[in-house]
């Protein structure tokens, strides 16, 4: 019996939004299914003291080892949700819902000569039309007596039906407009059938052609002076538009789609997915996985796509695929998923109206679940605790590495080398000590030498200020006394020795960091290297690696960091490179000197932009005058054809762009 304790989320981490929600027992089955107004109030209910709880629902929490829930738009679209997820779990703790009675259906008798509405459960019967099935009849009726305004066919019983026949009267919904008493001859058998019709159509997901015909016909009352028309038609559009809430058709166009949604960061990347089918949500799923390239938004979209369907045809793969962003092989990605369907697939990204909206939803969904996994894994307590403990037990450490340190090498072919370093205390991200190195010293593409060269760099600066600062109270935890400058009173971050070093590579990284490190002096800092290709740990003086299993906490914290460090190396890299293509094209230029040249780098910040920039702009430019303007756009913006002359007598300036 589990403590609902152990698995209550942080309330803090639950949405107010409604949403459905599942309780999974400690071997990943779902045991109860519920849905919420707001999941924040609702789930906080089960967390409570057990015994203010009700037995049924005290077993379930006991039972259940975890629980996750999905946001959605509206609270219709929850109880849909709902269903598709009992239909599919058969939870243990629903058996009992609905009274042991089947899920029930709205049903159109169209083999009858006048076609009644009605709400229906069990078998389905030929002649009949269905719509759902749903999760509460109430929500039906509701729905039902809101279009009855808008679509007046029969919802009596047979009995009733011919009662009305023989005294000629119809029942009181004849009398309300809710029915056009086809009983009584008020309508003919064509009319009502035509009524049942659009009544299908919009039940279908084919609602926008009804909501503009009734605005239409709402302004040409206006607009006739017919206001009781106008009104009454103003009510019916009121009821149509609340009856698409009731009925969750998110898209009124009655699509069949799949709306796929991305929420990144560098080292991570979770998938939500949403698959709507005649305008409604049928069903819901989400991934989250590592991100093991640089790749964009496009290509992890595709990527996704084709472990999505790769496997399937027909109508399992749907009309139209909702992106964020485009595959960059759009045309071939389309061409294999239209073979596998056996029809036409689009793929596009939305721009605008209710799928636009509904994307929005499941990328909210998408980030919820991001947040989550990387509550769960990195800011939960226990979890950063063991996968310390993990590394310590694995590298045999004589103490827990609170502070871990994380060196990576970044280059183009052996220019512009840069190195990074980033830090990770008690699990944690600390970005306001992360550092950025210049490597001067190695030429060419060395990455063992550049990661010598970065570890002695770091380490002779932790001697220095070990060496020159003072003691003061109020260290952090694991750390000891605070150190500071003597002159300033400040702290001296540097001064405090990592717990472990973590290199990115193999035994050749490994072992120059080491020397580095044994060169100072320095041998009782463990060392250690994490290789990509096979996520082997490497350690000093031994020949195979360190093996930790792919669920290891130990291993995932790792992977945070080495891949924090790559990140912010590829970073530093990129800008680096940006200014000295900068730097490089004007190196030529006559007349522009080392100052003038930073000046006119920090002002524009790339050659992207100084290439867009006007003579106008160059000219603002302390320094930059009108002939050193124009010899700079002869220098940077040769590829825009662009032709530029200065009159020297009067400094006025002529541009002229070549036609092509």
């Amino acid at each position: 019996m589990a403590d609902p304790s152990s698995y209550r989320p942080r309330s803090g981490s639950i949405p107010t939004q409604p949403g459905v929600y599942r309780f999974r027992d400690p071997k990943g089955r779902v045991v109860y299914v519920g849905k919420a107004k707001n999941l924040r109030s609702r789930l906080s209910s089960y967390f409570q003291d057990i015994a203010n709880l009700h037995p049924r629902t005290a077993t379930m929490v006991t039972t259940a080892a975890s629980v996750e829930w999905t946001v959605v738009n509206t609270e219709v679209e929850a109880l849909q949700l709902e269903y598709s997820w009992i239909k599919e779990y058969d939870p243990r703790f629903n058996v009992k819902y609905r009274d042991d009675k089947s899920y029930p259906w709205l049903a159109v008798t169209l083999g009858e000569e006048f076609p009644r509405v009605m709400v229906g459960r069990g078998a389905k019967k030929k002649g009949t039309r269905y719509f759902g099935p749903y999760g509460h009849a109430w929500a039906i009726r509701e729905t039902v007596d809101l279009l009855l305004r808008v679509f007046p066919m029969r919802s009596c019983s047979n009995g009733v039906f011919k009662r009305s026949a023989q005294i000629g009267r119809p029942c009181l919904l004849g009398y309300i407009d809710k029915c056009a008493a086809p009983c009584v001859g008020n309508v003919t058998a064509e009319e009502h059938r035509a009524i049942v019709e659009d009544f299908c159509d919009f039940m279908a997901g084919q609602t926008s052609a009804f909501v503009k015909r009734i605005e239409k016909q709402m302004y040409a009352a206006s607009e006739a002076l017919d206001f009781e028309k106008a009104a009454r038609l103003r009510d019916d559009l009121g009821a149509l538009n609340k009856a698409l809430e009731k009925q969750a058709v998110v898209l009124g166009d009655g699509t069949d789609a799949d709306v796929i949604a991305l929420a990144e960061d560098p080292l991570e990347v979770a998938v939500q997915i949403f698959h709507v089918r005649g305008g409604r949500i049928r069903g819901q799923r989400g991934w989250v996985a590592d991100r093991v390239d640089e790749g964009d938004t496009g290509d992890l979209v595709e990527t996704f796509l084709l472990q999505l369907y790769g496997d399937e045809t027909g109508d399992a793969i749907p009309r139209e695929v909702l992106v964020p962003a485009l595959p960059p092989d759009l045309d071939t990605l389309e061409q294999l998923l239209t073979e596998l369907r056996g029809s036409r697939v689009a793929i596009r990204v939305p721009q605008r109206g209710d799928k636009k909206t509904l994307q929005e939803t499941v990328a909210r969904n998408a980030l919820q679940a991001l947040g989550l996994h990387k509550t769960k894994r990195a800011s939960d307590l226990t979890t950063r605790n063991r996968a310390l403990e993990e590394i310590q037990e694995a590298l045999e450490l004589d103490d827990v590495p609170l502070r871990i340190e994380c060196y990576d090498i970044s280059n183009l072919q052996g220019t512009e080398v840069v190195a990074s370093m980033v830090v990770f205390e008690d699990g944690l991200a600390r970005k306001g000590e992360y550092r950025r190195f210049v490597i001067k010293s190695v030429e060419g593409q060395n990455d063992v030498a550049s990661m010598h060269e970065v570890i002695t760099r770091r380490f002779r600066r932790l001697l220095d200020e070990q060496a020159s600062s003072v003691e003061a109270p109020g260290g952090e935890v694991g750390q000891g006394p605070m150190l500071v400058d003597p002159e300033t009173g400040r702290p001296r971050k540097f001064a405090y020795a990592p717990g472990l070093v973590v290199v990115d590579g193999g035994p050749p990284q490994v072992a120059a960091a080491m020397a580095a490190m044994s060169e100072l002096g320095i041998t009782d800092i463990p060392v250690c290297g994490l290789a990509k290709r096979l996520e082997e740990v490497w350690v000093p003086a031994q020949e195979d690696p360190v093996i930790l299993p792919r669920t290891s906490e130990g291993l995932y914290l790792l992977q945070r960091v080495r891949d924090e460090a790559h990140r912010f190396a590829i970073t530093h890299h990129r800008g680096r490179r940006s200014k000295t293509m900068v730097e490089s094209a004007l190196d030529d230029v006559p007349g522009l000197g080392e100052v003038r040249r930073k000046t006119l780098i920090k002002h524009f910040g790339s050659l992207r932009k100084l290439r867009a920039a006007t003579l106008e702009e160059l000219t603002q430019v302390p320094g930059i005058g009108p002939g050193t303007a124009s010899a700079i756009l002869d220098a940077v913006g040769a590829r825009t054809g662009q032709t530029v002359s200065v009159n020297t007598a009067t400094g006025e300036i002529t541009t002229d762009v070549e036609e092509s």
